[in-house]
């Protein structure tokens, strides 16, 4: 086998791979002796098959998957000898004017198409500067944060008397023409009803106001005009909505209120654990410095995104465009080319930002070590317990958590690309000047809208 490189510019290269019979025919001739043992051809004994026959049944298709192999294996060789960097995958170059037979030929060339990777120099120094805003912490904020917590420990509570944001329970039940309950008409005896989201507001009234064993005649599809919500209500299936009347009426069993946590010791108790913290002062110091730590996480986050844009801006890279565009449309079998045309400048930018990135880390032996893996397996996994209101979850949980997402090879290579990229950005930014700017919530919002 020979395999030449024809370099077309610093960007773009083509292989060329002469095969020959002795390169595959060996692996052939193993393939279908493997065949011969174990085919099943009426009129001959297992294993008794002519060599012969089964050369002219399966010889043309083994022949060609022996050839795509060997010519796979020895270009990625050949690329790993040559300590070549490419994007993409090689593309085979097709020749119209070239007539391939599998069944009569022996000896083949084919052509690749190869997209080299550009070289790269980072050139930052202090000179360079970027902007980390520092988000100033005002009355409103810390007084989200307090209905927040007083929210998240709050209750609901019995009432006598029903109100606009109440949870009623009771029971539902279809009427006729007359106001009576309907014969095999619709009921439900656990049925909920919130008050606030009656969209008809003279129905909505009908509802406050009323006490235990009290009934609201109503219609339903003018209180709810949503299907689904009916069928919530009524303990049925969306389907069935429509058969059903528009006369109902409910009967109140249970009024509930729920209540936002007093801001006392209990409250401070059941947040922060047992004496951490003892006076309402402490409390609103200590959501101060909650919401100083949410804002720097912010900020950190605008001024990475920030410091990533510097670094492409100052660095120029060159691409293979067009080669790109044709790997991107053979391996999105369901995109076209309409679609790559239009977000490859996204694509570019990623894929430029990927290859500075590898190189400073490089560089800079910036490695990842398994307790940095761990570390930041366990802080997405601690915010998407949060997300789904699991605050309790213990430090082994999490853990533990953590341990199992990083067995996933596909979590484990996107917790390991945002470790790097972070380690390689807080690198860039001790070699760029970085200078504070206090500003508002509003202002640092305003930011990402340009």
């Amino acid at each position: 086998m020979n395999i030449t490189r024809e370099n077309i510019d610093d960007l773009n290269a083509v292989l060329t791979v002469k095969i020959e019979k002795a390169d595959y025919q060996e692996k052939v001739e193993k393939v279908l002796k493997d065949y011969r043992k174990k085919a099943n051809i009426k009129g001959f004994r297992p294993g008794m098959v002519p060599i012969d026959l089964i050369r002219k049944m399966y010889g043309t298709a083994v022949k060609l998957d022996e050839i795509n192999k060997t010519v796979s294996e020895n270009i990625h060789k050949y690329i790993s000898d040559e300590k070549l960097e490419i994007l993409g995958d090689p593309l085979p170059k097709a020749d119209e004017n070239e007539k391939i037979s599998f069944e009569t030929q022996d000896d083949f060339s084919f052509s690749f198409e190869l997209g080299l990777a550009p070289a790269v120099e980072l050139k930052l120094d202090k000179k360079n500067k970027v902007t980390c805003h520092e988000i100033i912490i005002d009355e409103k904020m810390k007084n989200d944060w307090l209905t927040n917590y007083t929210r998240r420990y709050g209750e609901f509570r019995k009432e006598e008397s029903s109100d606009e944001k109440d949870i009623l329970k009771g029971k539902i039940e279809e009427l006729d023409d007359q106001g009576n309950p309907k014969p095999e008409g619709v009921v439900n005896d656990k049925s909920t009803l919130a008050v606030d989201i009656i969209k008809d507001d003279e129905i909505k009234k009908e509802f406050i106001g009323k006490k235990e064993q009290e009934s609201v005649s109503f219609n339903i599809r003018k209180a709810f005009p949503n299907d689904l919500e009916i069928a919530g209500l009524l303990g049925r299936k969306k389907e069935e909505i429509n058969a059903i009347g528009d006369s109902f009426r409910f009967t109140i069993d249970e009024i509930t209120r729920f209540h936002n946590a007093e801001v006392n010791q209990e409250l401070f108790n059941r947040i922060y654990g047992e004496g951490v913290v003892n006076s309402e002062e402490e409390f609103m110091n200590k959501i101060e410095e909650e919401i100083a730590a949410s804002l720097r996480r912010e900020s950190d986050f605008r001024l990475m995104q920030d410091i990533r844009k510097l670094v492409l801006e100052k660095t120029s890279l060159g691409l293979p465009v067009e080669f790109l565009k044709k790997w991107l449309l053979k391996v999105n079998e369901n995109t076209t080319a309409e679609q790559i045309e239009k977000e490859f400048d996204t694509f570019s930018q990623d894929l430029k930002w990927q290859l500075i990135r590898n190189k400073v880390a490089r560089d800079n032996e910036i490695k990842i070590s398994d307790e940095e893996m761990q570390a930041e397996a366990e802080k997405i996994t601690r915010f998407q317990f949060q997300q789904y209101g699991l605050y309790y979850a213990t430090d082994e949980q999490i853990s533990n958590y953590a341990r199992e997402t990083l067995k996933k090879e596909d979590d484990a290579r996107r917790i390991g690309d945002k470790v790097l990229e972070d380690k390689v950005l807080r690198h860039i930014r001790e070699i760029v000047t970085v200078e504070e700017k206090k500003v508002t919530a509003e202002d640092f919002n305003k930011l990402f809208e340009a």
